[in-house]
């Protein structure tokens, strides 16, 4: 037994997960090398090996003749009767050969095929655990700055967390420990090439899968994610259990399962609203906490007009817009947004509307509860000036 040789193999297979049965193959080939290196040829080499044991022989098959000229390929009578008596010209003589008798540079050449099977194997075993993390978070470990990226440490691997990925405001230190969203893993003949972002929407959705065990067991779905990283993220979520409150089981009691979240994400303001598959009842929800009239939605031309309280004009665009904006991103559709007053100028009300007032009309149309006084006035509903009328487009992401 090559005893040797067996624990070398079983050192790399438990250290760098590289099979036995791969090296074993790695060896074979090298003492093919060899041969052809030392012999210049290796057409007639035979190498057998026990798998078990790590024990190996090569022999080279040569044709017994009467006079030799190609020692590589042929053995004299002679010489093949001291191997086996009972062979004749034109048998063919296995021949032992001994790894040790091989020139250097034979050696050396195939020493170095190991090497790069060894090399290749180890870059495809981390390639293969990674690729397996690709669409999910891990954990990474911050090592430096390279300009404005980020290298990052995540075990048997290192990513860089470019620019672009990074959420403006954020800032680590060195050894500090971060969650990463694994974007692609590429296969490169450097080794394999892991692109993370802290700003992509599905970074969200892997943390709450952590945080909130309704949403792992799929008892829970997040339907539609909006998300402008380091400022806000709207989460449209759905029960298939009557008895589960989908928005309630994502907050957690006392709000420690969105809280868990919210902190990993360095205080990124989350909203979760219930999905509706009315798009005027999902557009309503979506544009929490502004108050709305009514909604008209088109699910043909995925566009959807809405009228809110004057009031209630400034909450609902949100700051520069940002409340429309995630909204229409998180349903799909171009929301055209109008105050009361703006409504009753051009005429959109719909025909009886003080009698519709907290009813529902007919599908794809939503009717709110009646007006309220205007003496409770939200602070941030006066802060911005509401425009006379803006347009919010979806544009698509990366």
């Amino acid at each position: 037994m090559n005893t040797e040789l067996l624990e070398a193999l079983d050192i790399l297979e438990k250290e760098k997960n590289i099979s036995k049965d791969v090296m074993l193959e790695a060896i074979e080939n090298s003492l093919l090398s060899a041969c052809k290196n030392h012999f210049g040829t290796s057409d007639n080499i035979k190498i057998v090996m026990d798998r078990n044991t790590c024990d190996y022989s090569v022999y080279a098959e040569r044709e017994v003749v009467e006079e030799v000229f190609d020692p590589a390929i042929e053995i004299s009578l002679e010489d093949a009767e001291k191997i086996n008596p009972a062979l004749h010209i034109g048998d063919i003589a296995q021949v032992e050969l001994h790894s040790k008798e091989f020139g250097r540079i034979a050696t050396q050449n195939a020493k170095n095929l190991i090497l790069q099977k060894i090399r290749e194997e180890e870059r495809k075993a981390v390639f293969d655990q990674y690729f397996e993390k690709e669409k999910d978070i891990v954990t990474g470990i911050v090592q430096r700055y390279i300009g404005k990226n980020i290298s990052v440490n995540l075990g048997k691997a290192d990513a860089i967390l470019t620019e672009n990925e990074q959420v403006k405001g954020e800032h680590f230190e060195p050894t500090e420990r971060i969650k990463l969203y694994i974007v692609e893993v590429k296969n490169t003949p450097k080794g394999p090439k892991i692109l993370v972002s802290r700003t992509h929407p599905e970074l969200v959705k892997r943390l709450f899968e952590s945080e909130v065990a309704e949403v792992k067991d799929g008892t829970v779905e997040i339907k539609s994610i909006a998300r402008e990283a380091g400022s806000r993220t709207k989460m449209a979520v759905w029960s298939n259990d009557p008895n589960v409150d989908p928005v309630g089981a994502c907050v957690g009691m006392n709000g420690a399962r969105v809280n868990a979240v919210v902190k990993e994400l360095r205080g990124e303001k989350i909203d979760i609203i219930n999905w509706d598959e009315n798009p005027a009842l999902l557009i309503e929800n979506a544009l929490s906490p502004a108050k709305v009239i009514s909604v008209m939605a088109d699910p043909d031309e995925k566009v959807a007009g809405v009228i809110v309280p004057d009031y209630q004009l400034s909450l609902a665009i949100g700051k520069e817009g940002q409340n429309a904006r995630l909204a229409a991103r998180l349903t799909g559709y171009k929301i055209d947004i109008k105050s009361e007053t703006q409504a009753i100028e051009c005429g959109d009300l719909p025909e009886n509307y003080m009698e519709q007032m907290g009813m529902v009309g007919e599908e794809g149309y939503t009717v709110g509860e009646e007006e309220e006084e205007y003496d409770d006035v939200p602070a941030d509903a006066a802060d911005e000036d509401g425009a006379d009328e803006i347009e919010f487009v979806e544009t698509d992401e990366e």
